[in-house]
């Protein structure tokens, strides 16, 4: 029988919910309606200002060294040695195709190395810069925090290609300890996974290299430090470095169980011994509720269809609907079933606390993501990355090609940031929609939400599919100049597309502010201007008023019924 020793986790996890706050889908090519891989992200931070990141592909001399500043304070932290060439980066891939995203867990303060140079936000832009498949970068990973030192605390990476994808937890040996315990897990193709702040990875096989890889000393090194006794056989990489409480089964896996009954039509399917096994989500409710820490939610699953990119995008906008956590449903949500809680992620009331819901979708989100590695189109087309700043319930994704040669200025790094507003930038327009949806949610955010889903419909289903077999066809030979002209039409393609979105976002902000002002609902015609009086063009007709939800009305009733019931 084996036997875990749960040492007090870290201060920075404690607290009803945890603070750490990014999600993470991984879809493998045979679960995926085109046969790409994918890794969706949002980079929820209080503090991060969405814009996209790029870095050209360059050669460098021998002796050549690059500057590391940590991702999250833009602390410098020391220098390392630089490669000889270096691959095209933009956001979170590169132009083989490699895309690394991530979720925070923290672990104990102690795993924590101060002297370390490789923070996890460094490790994976890093690493994209370097990587030409999912498997070489996660030998660059360990790589790079064994020989530099890991400044961070526990992270899950997500870490795919155009053939594969794997999920890695990771987390530093501590201070005068440099480097990493780890273990990677690759998905079984046709299967999906996420992962959303908690460390996912529990028993794994130790004698299968081509599916899971991980750390000579992962084990060891849990039993000195006395976080482990048992059995090799026996050892959960979770349980012995991120111990599950109540808060990282509600506040996090909580959000994986949502992204699985979504894909999975509230089915799940895993191979058990060998034999695949099906049961209803609600099997992991409570689990995931937090109430029976007892059992143990799949890692990856069998969705029932194939996913597609669409699929992913608006399971990143997800607030539990349809289930008991359904952040629409109780009065924290007020009069208009706004499905957001300011932080702190707990309250107290009558000796009690209680705890603030944490979905996939999120006020913070600084920018979000869904990368696609498409294996049937030539590299100037295959790595494309779907890119949106902001809550993405209430924002759109934007067709990014890896290849372009120019980013779009509304998401330029240095067209504003978190203190200092620009009104040409995409995450601050998003911002702008945002915040008028969060006063009437559920009259404005359908209404934002209808705009977003004709974008990306377009894009996915017209747009860039188009574009692909265009693209296709002038490189059906080989040659430079094939190449030039594909990557000048990806480039024009990714501007023109993202900036005439950001108009229409500008605009879209408007028509909030007229239609919705004052709690009024103006009515509209089909082309979009506003039904007026046949006497007056800027006077209204059709009006109709916002008014309340019926649990607002109950809560008034019971709470202030007696001074203003109608006599």
């Amino acid at each position: 029988m084996k036997k875990f020793i749960l040492a007090a986790v870290a201060a920075c996890v404690l607290s009803c919910i945890r603070g750490q706050a990014c999600t993470n889908v991984i879809v493998t090519p045979g679960a995926s309606v085109n046969g790409s891989a994918m890794v969706s992200y949002a980079a929820d931070s209080h503090v991060l200002f969405g814009e996209l990141y790029s870095t050209p592909a360059r050669h460098f001399w021998p002796g050549a060294t690059l500057d590391i500043t940590e991702w999250d304070t833009y602390r410098p932290l020391g220098k390392i040695q630089q490669v000889q060439r270096t691959l095209r980066t933009v956001g979170n891939m590169n132009e083989m195709a490699v895309i690394i995203g991530e979720t925070t867990w923290g672990g104990r303060d102690e795993q924590v190395d101060p002297d370390g140079i490789m923070d996890y936000g460094s490790l994976i832009y890093v690493t994209l810069q370097r990587a030409k498949t999912a498997r070489e970068a996660i030998d660059i990973i360990v790589d790079l925090a064994n020989t530099y030192g890991y400044p961070s605390g526990g992270e899950t990476f997500s870490i795919a290609d155009a053939s594969e994808a794997w999920i890695m937890d990771l987390v530093g040996k501590g201070k005068g300890n440099k480097g990493i315990v780890w273990v990677a897990r690759r998905i079984p193709d046709g299967y999906i996974c996420a992962h959303a702040n908690q460390a996912r990875i529990t028993r794994f096989p130790q004698d299968d290299p081509a599916n899971c890889i991980f750390a000579p000393d992962v084990i060891e090194f849990a039993r000195e430090k006395g976080w482990y006794e048992g059995s090799d056989a026996d050892f959960s990489f979770r349980d012995a470095y991120n111990p599950l409480d109540f808060s990282g089964a509600r506040g996090c896996d909580a959000r994986a169980w949502s992204a699985f009954n979504i894909l999975c039509d509230g089915v799940f399917t895993w191979r058990e011994k060998g034999v695949e096994v099906s049961k209803p989500s609600g099997e992991w409710l409570r689990y995931a509720m937090g109430y029976d820490l007892d059992g143990e939610m799949p890692l990856f699953v069998k969705p029932q269809r194939k996913v597609s990119a669409k699929d992913v995008a608006d399971v990143m906008r997800d607030h539990y609907e349809g289930t008991p956590m359904d952040m629409t449903k109780d009065i924290g949500a007020g009069g208009n079933a706004c499905p957001y809680r300011w932080r702190p992620m707990d309250f107290e009331w009558g000796g009690k606390t209680y705890c603030n819901e944490r979905a996939i979708a999120t006020q913070q989100t600084g920018f979000w993501f869904v990368a696609e590695a498409r294996p049937n189109l030539p590299k100037e087309a295959a790595a494309l990355v779907w890119f949106g700043c902001d809550d993405a319930a209430t924002s759109y994704l934007t067709p990014i090609y890896v290849s372009t040669f120019r980013v779009p200025e509304c998401l330029k790094p240095g067209n504003g940031d978190i203190l200092h507003y620009s009104p040409t930038s995409q995450f601050w327009m998003c911002n702008r929609v945002a915040q008028a949806c969060y006063k009437m949610y559920d009259r404005m955010a359908p209404f934002v939400r209808a705009e977003a889903d004709r974008f990306e419909k377009e894009m996915m289903e017209e747009a860039v599919p188009a574009l692909d077999a265009k693209l296709a066809k002038i490189l059906r030979h080989n040659g430079p100049f094939r190449r030039l002209r594909a990557r000048i039409m990806t480039t024009i393609f990714t501007r023109r597309t993202a900036e005439r979105q950001f108009k229409v976002w500008k605009q879209l902000e408007e028509t909030l502010l007229v239609k919705f002002i004052d709690g009024n609902i103006k009515a509209q015609n089909e082309d979009g201007s506003f039904v007026c009086s046949e006497y007056n063009a800027g006077t209204p007709e059709g009006l109709e008023y916002g008014g309340y939800n019926d649990i607002w009305k109950a809560a008034v009733a019971r709470e202030h019924g007696s001074v203003v019931e109608v006599k």
